[in-house]
Order: C-alpha cells, then sequence, then structure tokens
C-alpha cells in the first residue's frame, strides 16, 4: 500500500506543481493588466471546484485555491463566469461609478491587453525559466560525431560512417548533436545536404531523413530519423556555461523553437497533415511531470516551460472561449465600429465549448488507449 502511494505520488505531485504554476502566471498576466487598466477584479481562482481555502485583498479580489487543479480563471467585476462573458443584466442595474470598473465598460485596447496579458504572461514565463537553467545549470553539449551507423538507414544509403564529425546541413554550421537531432526530426522525406569531416577531409554527403513514430515521456510524435546514434566517448561530452545575458539570448532561442515547433503542429492537425494522437491529456502530463522530475529538478523545469509555451500559444488560437477567440471578438469589433451582437457571441462561445470539449475528449481517449490500457494489462495475471 505505501509503495503504490509512493508509486502514484511521484507523478501526481510534479503535476500539481507544473500545471498549478504554468496557470496561476497565466492568470496572473490577466490580473495584473486588468489592474493597471483599472478594472476591478472580483476573483482570482486556480483550479475549479469545491473551494478548499480562500483570503480577500485590501481592493477586494477574492483569492481561492479549489479542489480540481485542471485550470483556473480571473473573474473581472461585471463578468458573468471565468470565461469574462458580460453579465449585462447586472451590469445595466449598477451604478454609473460602479460600471466604470467593470471589464465590459473598459476601452476595447484595454480588454485586447488584458485577455493577451495571460498568454503573453505563459512565454515570460518559459524565457525566466529558462534563462535561470541554463545560467545555473548551464548546458551538456554532444559533439555532433557519428558513433553508429544503423544497417539499412537513411544514413547507410547517404553513405556516412561511424567517426564522421557533421559540420553542416543545408549551409547551417552543426555545433553539437542536439542541433542536428531538431534539423533531422523537423525534416522527414526532405532531401538534406550534408557536410562532414572525416579524417581532416570534408565530405559532402545528401540524406533524406524517413519518417519515424517514436514515444516521448510528453507523448507520441512523427519526426524525421536518419539511422545514426551519438558518440559515446567521454571526450565527446562537454558542459557549457553562460553568462546572464547568454543564458537569456538560448532561453529566447528556445522558447521561440518550441513556439515555432508548436505552431507548425497545430496548422498541420487543422489541415489534417497531422494525426491528434499526438495530443496528451492530464494522465499525460501526470506521467511525463513525473519521468521528468525522475530526472531531476532542472528536467522538470523545462517541461514546465515547454508546457507553458504550449498553452500560450494555444490560448491564442482563434477559437470562441479561448483567449484567442476574444482576440478575434475585439478585432471584428474595432473593424465594424462596434461589438458582435449579443447572440452572435453566445453562438460562438457555444461553438468554442464544443470545438475545447472534443479537444479534450480526443486527448483523453489518447491518454486511456496509450497510458491506462496498457497499464492496466501489465497488471493484470498472465
Amino acid at each position: 500500500m505505501l509503495q503504490a502511494f509512493y508509486s502514484t505520488g511521484i507523478y501526481i505531485v510534479p503535476f500539481v506543481f507544473v500545471l498549478t504554476v504554468v496557470v496561476f502566471f497565466h492568470e496572473l498576466g490577466h490580473f495584473l493588466v486588468g489592474r493597471w487598466c483599472g478594472i476591478k477584479v472580483d476573483a482570482f481562482s486556480i483550479g475549479f471546484g469545491k473551494e478548499l481555502f480562500a483570503f480577500i485583498d485590501r481592493k477586494g479580489t477574492r483569492w481561492r485555491v479549489a479542489l480540481l487543479p485542471l485550470g483556473g480563471y480571473v473573474r473581472f467585476h461585471g463578468d458573468a463566469n471565468g470565461a469574462s462573458m458580460a453579465d449585462d443584466s447586472t451590469i445595466s442595474a449598477m451604478p454609473e461609478e460602479e460600471r466604470k470598473v467593470t471589464f465590459a465598460a473598459a476601452a476595447l485596447w484595454k480588454r485586447a491587453a488584458v485577455v493577451a496579458a495571460g498568454p503573453i504572461a505563459n512565454f515570460i514565463l518559459a524565457i525566466v525559466i529558462l534563462t535561470g537553467v541554463f545560467y545555473v545549470y548551464g548546458r551538456a553539449v554532444l559533439t555532433p560525431r557519428v558513433g553508429g551507423v544503423q544497417p539499412g538507414s537513411a544514413a547507410e544509403i547517404a553513405g556516412f560512417q561511424t567517426g564522421d564529425l557533421v559540420l553542416e546541413i543545408n549551409g547551417e554550421k552543426i555545433n553539437d548533436f542536439n542541433e542536428l537531432q531538431r534539423i533531422v526530426s523537423a525534416a522527414p522525406d526532405q532531401t538534406l545536404r550534408i557536410l562532414v569531416d572525416r579524417h581532416g577531409v570534408g565530405v559532402p554527403l545528401q540524406a533524406t531523413p524517413r519518417l519515424k513514430e517514436v514515444t516521448t515521456p510528453v507523448g507520441t510524435a512523427r519526426v524525421g530519423q536518419l539511422g545514426i546514434q551519438a558518440g559515446a566517448n567521454r571526450e565527446d561530452w562537454r558542459i557549457e556555461s553562460y553568462g546572464l545575458g547568454e543564458s537569456v539570448k538560448l532561453a529566447c532561442g528556445e522558447t521561440w523553437y518550441v513556439f515555432a515547433g508548436t505552431a507548425k503542429y497545430l496548422g498541420q492537425l487543422v489541415t489534417g497533415r497531422e494525426s491528434a494522437d499526438q495530443l496528451s491529456g492530464p494522465v499525460g502530463l501526470a506521467q511525463a511531470s513525473g519521468e521528468m522530475a525522475k530526472l531531476g529538478f532542472s528536467a522538470l523545469l523545462n517541461l514546465l516551460a515547454i508546457l507553458s509555451i504550449s498553452i500560450g500559444l494555444l490560448n491564442l488560437a482563434p477559437v470562441p472561449l479561448l483567449d484567442g477567440g476574444h482576440l478575434l471578438f475585439y478585432a471584428i469589433e474595432a473593424i465594424r465600429g462596434r461589438a458582435l451582437p449579443e447572440r452572435a457571441q453566445e453562438i460562438g462561445f457555444r461553438i468554442g465549448i464544443a470545438l475545447v470539449g472534443c479537444l479534450m475528449i480526443v486527448a483523453t481517449y489518447n491518454d486511456i488507449q496509450m497510458r491506462i490500457l496498457p497499464l492496466i494489462k501489465r497488471m493484470l495475471p498472465g
């Protein structure tokens, strides 16, 4: 029993930590910009459902922590709910002075700034976390040397040999094995021009990575693979330390890489070029959090940064109910000179709820198929 409790805690505690931090800073972005714009905040909630504890600050905001740590919200004065849908009947009954501090009465640019602040806070959080990781821990760098070539692989066909040092791919200088992997994984079925150093002589090669499905701590991914292994010699590894400026630069680059990769996947998912089986729900996130926690705190922080970027980007999708949907409505309002009719907004939010609900169903289905059912099968006798 104690062993089962311990095993569960290894996954649950990191999961709650990661999700709570990401949600808190997302909502904090909304909250801080809302306060700066003079909008009254009625509630700041981490989690949904039954309230575990709460306090009220000097400006009347109720800060609450709820039972289910699967999200959160900021409710501004005059909102009908945490999605910032206006309660028109309540607002119309307010005195003029009180109505001025509602979210609905704020200028268009202020409402847009408040909504955009949530995703922006997620991106800033990721940059800060990654800056800290690079500054404190540095980075382990592996020389892009070929330690082995898989028989029959794209690398063998291209002519790679053990000991080759990869210098360039498509004219881009390669400094470490991680850079090589990133370029190759993003280019399945695309011919790459690769320059290697072979015993001091530059040798040009052409290789076409094959599309492979691989399992990662955060889910299934379809990537390009050449079929080369990294060098196993200790001298191929080095730890690079960075100053604060370099750490910030690396963090911004890493944030952009994750942002662009996630955006590309979501775009291909919408157009049908990618499968939805890469989506993970709470179980997948809990599993990834536990696995990263086992590797160490810095690995867990890296996962936190990746999740923060992904949630920030997902919230910018032009889907009613999400922040991007609100920004879409505000863009239409700016063009029309007036807000969309209340009925049109209501229909939009219903569509948004349906789309987000479908996304959650698919993610939960993937969790059941790829994580829960295999676990049950391993537990059954025989």
